[in-house]
């Protein structure tokens, strides 16, 4: 059931807990650091990324001093210190952004946030709790599960919020945050759900099944894998299902369950697929490569990347098609050439995310949030400073959501930059703002 600010309730380890668990809620007015200060020409030069690694680690040796300080650590005086050991590098002028607001948390969490058209904020965290934020980030409502939460949600057309949990159920949520219904599977369930347009839930569990629900809750059918599922599925405009599995293949089912098309690569697939619009499917393996799929099945192209990581395929205003492969950030053209590369200084987990002014987003274990439109050329910067493993999100007024794991759990940070999401058919893990996980269309 949904708790507000002062109720107790039972967490997982059945303790007690008062209210919220938050370390600190903090407005910020300021979008823009005074100083100005210069970004790096290369993320990963001395001077750059490296450097800021330096910043990082003296900013988490302040956090272990205590909670409070958490506060602290984003107030403009602080940012001054860093701005300033940035400009000391003499570099050319970036914006260098500070939060509209933060909100920190005692737990982790790698769930990417779906953001409803009234700019309410969801996602949940380790400890089993699901969160809802308005968007000046104060606390809205909290669901309390019995298990980690690494699901990203959907946001469906009715307000229904619908989640998979670690204790081994899908949730339907209601926009007042009680529960509607839950169901059961065989195992975790990290995968994100997708929503068709006639309201059909998609998902996939660790017990190796790709399950579809009907939207109160019953089964549709069930389709079994040969490994376990993690990555999270894409309906396309036709209604046709993709998604990967721990067997290797990337699987495309019809809308009634039965299969359409499979596709095996030489490993997992933990990444979640990107559907363009004429109907090609991007999808990466474990197996390094990064695979593009003919709509009626069969492969069109692959391009060896190396990568490993769980980031997944967004695609560019232009159409150019992004990556994150182990701590380089790719972009690639629709008929599989490399365009360019950016080195960062650490993995990246967390898919990009590609704006209307025809720049990327992007996060790596080393915290810094870069926005980009080439190779060095950087449009603004956000220095989380602690690494940042789910994919940002952002609201329809074009404020950014991203989460940094700080050392006791995580800062929720929103970040104004007045851009909205591209207008391409994926710009973003999951496809769009509210997560729907279903390809839009759009004419370039």
């Amino acid at each position: 059931m949904a708790k507000r600010p002062g109720e107790s309730s039972k967490a997982a380890d059945g303790s007690s807990k008062q209210g919220y668990d938050e370390l600190v809620i903090e407005k910020r007015v300021d979008r823009h650091h005074a100083g100005n200060p210069g970004l790096p020409e290369s993320l990963h030069s001395i001077g750059s990324l490296g450097m800021l690694t330096r910043v990082s680690s003296l900013l988490r040796v302040f956090a272990l001093a205590g909670r409070g300080l958490i506060a602290i650590l984003r107030r403009s005086a602080l940012l001054c210190v860093v701005c300033s050991i940035i400009q000391s590098a003499g570099k050319a002028e970036t914006p260098f952004l500070t939060n509209a607001w933060s909100y920190g948390l005692h737990y982790y969490s790698d769930s990417s946030p779906a953001v409803g058209d009234d700019g309410t904020i969801y996602f949940g965290v380790s400890n089993g709790d699901f969160w809802a934020f308005r968007p000046d980030g104060t606390p809205k409502w909290t669901f309390h599960t019995e298990r980690e939460i690494k699901s990203s949600p959907a946001l469906g057309s009715d307000g229904t919020l619908y989640f998979g949990c670690r204790d081994r159920k899908l949730y339907a949520v209601g926009p007042d945050g009680r529960k509607k219904w839950a169901y059961p599977t065989g195992a975790w369930v990290d995968s994100s759900p997708a929503l068709a347009t006639n309201g059909t839930i998609y998902f996939g569990s660790w017990d190796k099944n790709f399950y579809a629900l009907n939207p109160d809750g019953s089964e549709q059918w069930h389709f079994a894998s040969a490994g376990e599922i993690v990555s999270s599925a894409a309906v396309g405009v036709d209604g046709i299902i993709y998604f990967g599995s721990h067997d290797h293949n990337a699987y495309a089912l019809l809308p009634h369950g039965k299969l359409a098309w499979q596709y095996t690569t030489g490993a997992a697939i933990v990444s979640s697929p990107a559907l363009d619009q004429d109907g090609t499917v991007y999808l990466t393996s474990t197996d390094g490569f990064f695979y593009a799929f003919k709509p009626g099945g069969g492969l069109k192209w692959r391009l060896k990347t190396g990568g490993i990581t769980d980031s997944s395929v967004v695609i560019g205003q232009d159409g150019t098609l992004y990556v994150g492969a182990n701590k380089t950030l790719w972009a690639i053209s629709t008929d599989g050439m490399k365009k360019w590369e950016q080195l960062y200084g650490d993995l990246i987990d967390a898919s990009p995310l590609a704006l209307a002014d025809n720049t990327i987003c992007c996060a790596s274990r080393q915290g810094a949030l870069v926005n980009q439109e080439a190779p060095n050329a950087f449009h603004w910067f956000y220095g989380q400073n602690w690494p940042v493993t789910a994919p940002p999100a952002i609201g329809s007024n074009g404020q950014i959501y991203a989460m940094a794991h700080v050392e006791s759990g995580i800062v929720l940070n929103a970040i104004q930059i007045q851009v909205k999401l591209a207008q391409s058919p994926w710009p973003k893990f999951r496809g769009d703002e509210r997560n729907s996980g279903r390809q839009k269309t759009y004419t370039r």
